[in-house]
């Protein structure tokens, strides 16, 4: 799963509005509580993206092939104590739960965890798909470049960039 620091803040707020909405939390101040879903979110975000620095650059001290960086990731991940990949989103599932049942921002939460994520769930991954479509694009024109190294990393972030402007994400 993965999700651009720019797709947090209208997520933020379709998740909160979403949970006010079905009554399942009551909140004085939802853009406080917008606010508490993208701390967790941004933390996330920038966890994996440590993860993968620290994943690049074992791959690069130890001299493995640029195909085993997917490896190297989910062991520094495992390491950061987050998971990636099939887990994340249970992951920032269960970070969320724990921020909604302990945020000062929120007064009271009705409804039970199992139906938090279900209502949550949808959202996130609307988002995360939207991101993996941008990245699956990303992908097929860099197929010139060999992943994991520092020129595709390069070339990678330049052309997300490029075509999620041009998609206006």
């Amino acid at each position: 799963m993965r999700l651009h620091p720019n797709q947090i803040p209208p997520l933020a707020k379709k998740l909160v509005k979403a949970l006010i909405a079905a009554r399942d939390i009551d909140a004085e101040s939802p853009r406080e509580v917008e606010r508490d879903v993208e701390a967790v979110l941004e933390s996330y975000v920038r966890e994996v993206d440590a993860v993968q620095s620290r994943a690049r650059e074992i791959v690069q001290q130890r001299g493995m092939p640029t195909g085993e960086f997917g490896r190297a990731v989910k062991h520094a991940a495992e390491k950061s104590g987050i998971k990636v990949g099939e887990d994340a989103l249970d992951f920032v599932l269960d970070q969320l739960l724990e921020m909604l049942m302990h945020s000062n921002n929120i007064d009271e939460v009705f409804a039970a965890d199992h139906d938090l994520r279900r209502r949550m769930r949808p959202l996130i991954v609307a988002a995360a798909d939207l991101d993996k479509e941008v990245d699956l694009e990303v992908r097929s024109k860099l197929k010139h470049v060999q992943e994991g190294t520092r020129t595709w990393e390069i070339e990678y972030a330049r052309m997300m960039d490029e075509i999620r402007r041009r998609k206006g994400v």
